[in-house]
């Protein structure tokens, strides 16, 4: 009697196994097309979102690397600046100890009385000429300060 009930549930289940199979296979040739077709679509989708993706992060980048020369050149700029405001504060006290030089030659000579009339000249000439030098860096100078 066990066997007939075995037999029969084996018939049975093979009998419903036969049938799901051919309840899938009995798609229509359609329908896999169009999914196909839909799955095709959603992959070309996200290939154009990571592509979007990628373009605006190589934007981004783009963008800092800019930023980042920006910031390099600044920097340059502001070294030069200061370079240069050194340099004329230097020639302006260079110029004021040449004036002062030969101002202490000049009282020198006259108080010693060595000096000729026109070896006076001369150097108050030098000094008038040192002064105006001096007189147009300081305005340089001003003017860099004020790009500062």
């Amino acid at each position: 009697m066990k066997n007939i009930i075995y037999t029969i549930a084996t018939l049975l289940l093979f009998s419903f196994m036969g049938y799901a199979q051919e309840v899938e296979s009995a798609k229509n040739p359609v329908e896999v097309a169009k999914e196909e077709q839909e799955k095709q679509e959603k992959e070309l989708k996200e290939a154009k979102k990571k592509q979007k993706e990628i373009e605006k992060n190589e934007k981004e980048l783009k963008k800092a690397e800019k930023a980042q020369k920006k910031a390099e050149k600044e920097a340059k700029k502001s070294a030069k600046l200061a370079k240069s405001i050194a340099s004329k504060r230097k020639a302006i006290d260079k110029g004021e100890a040449k004036i002062l030089k030969l101002q202490n030659k000049l009282s020198k000579g006259k108080s010693k009385g060595k000096l000729s009339p026109v070896d006076e000249m001369e150097l108050n000439n030098k000094i008038n000429k040192l002064k105006l030098d001096i007189v147009k860096e300081k305005e340089k100078l001003a003017k860099l300060e004020r790009r500062q």
